[in-house]
């Protein structure tokens, strides 16, 4: 039946979903006392425009999430600031620049993902369902910002988003939250997508910052947090926590693509 989800009892949307990944963007995992930091946290951040939450409810709910095991022995309560980059911003440019008439399109993306992606991969049917998006152009420039990014033993570095999704009717469990529950939001949603422009990013990053830089290395996937899940350190493996390892290859050559590099696949 699985362990009761912390948020049972919280709302749901958009708003709430801001409010949780303001939390998290400002919780102090070094602090003596966790729990009195997440109180913090929350009551500051309700107060500065989130009605209708109960900040001590939702620090409480928090607890656990912090709690998870994220797999290699690691929680989000375990990883120091100094190892969490939250909120990276990024602006990329697109291989069609400013020109209405580019003819670099998103058309390519699919032909990579069915190149790319073993049969065994969790999101292997995205192919098709991206084929739907049909062919956008790409030109003008990409922003967006990554919920957090990880830096682990290697170091390798991992993409982390936060999702506050609904995956059942009810008062939910960590049994909704199986990999083939998120995986089926994942593909529903189109968050495959914003994944790899996600690694995409992290990679162009590290590409300039990091000496020596690998991208089979350096690039430890993606994890996709469905806090909804994520119940404690008792919670079943895999949990409210989608992990999802794009092959390098298939990230560096979606950056050439959306960079509009001449041969690029």
């Amino acid at each position: 039946m699985g362990l009761p989800s912390p948020m049972n009892g919280l709302p749901a949307g958009a708003a709430f979903g801001t409010l949780v990944h303001a939390v998290l963007e400002e919780v102090d995992t070094a602090a003596a006392d966790l729990e009195a930091e997440l109180v913090r946290c929350c009551r500051e951040t309700v107060a500065a425009g989130f009605s209708g939450v109960d900040p001590d409810a939702l620090a409480a709910a928090l607890v656990p999430v912090l709690h998870t095991p994220l797999g290699d022995g690691h929680t989000l309560a375990s990883i120091p600031p100094s190892d969490r980059l939250p909120e990276l911003d990024f602006e990329l440019p697109l291989a069609g620049g400013e020109d209405a008439d580019a003819e670099v399109t998103l058309a390519g993306v699919a032909p990579l993902l069915r190149r790319h992606l073993p049969a065994g991969d969790p999101l292997a049917g995205y192919a098709a369902l991206f084929e739907t998006l049909g062919a956008a152009p790409l030109r003008g420039y990409l922003t967006g910002s990554i919920d957090a990014v990880l830096r682990l033993p290697g170091p390798r570095f991992v993409v982390v988003d936060y999702k506050t999704n609904r995956l059942a009717p009810g008062d939910l469990t960590t049994a909704d939250f199986t990999t083939e529950a998120m995986a089926a939001e994942m593909m529903r949603a189109h968050y495959p997508l914003q994944a790899l422009l996600y690694a995409v990013a992290l990679h162009r990053y590290l590409r300039w910052r990091l000496p020596g830089y690998d991208p089979a290395t350096h690039l430890g996937g993606v994890q996709y947090l469905f806090v909804r899940g994520m119940a404690g350190p008792d919670s079943p493996a895999g949990a409210g926590v989608f992990d999802w390892y794009p092959p390098a290859a298939l990230v560096t050559e979606l950056s050439d693509l959306l960079a509009g590099i001449e041969g690029a696949p």
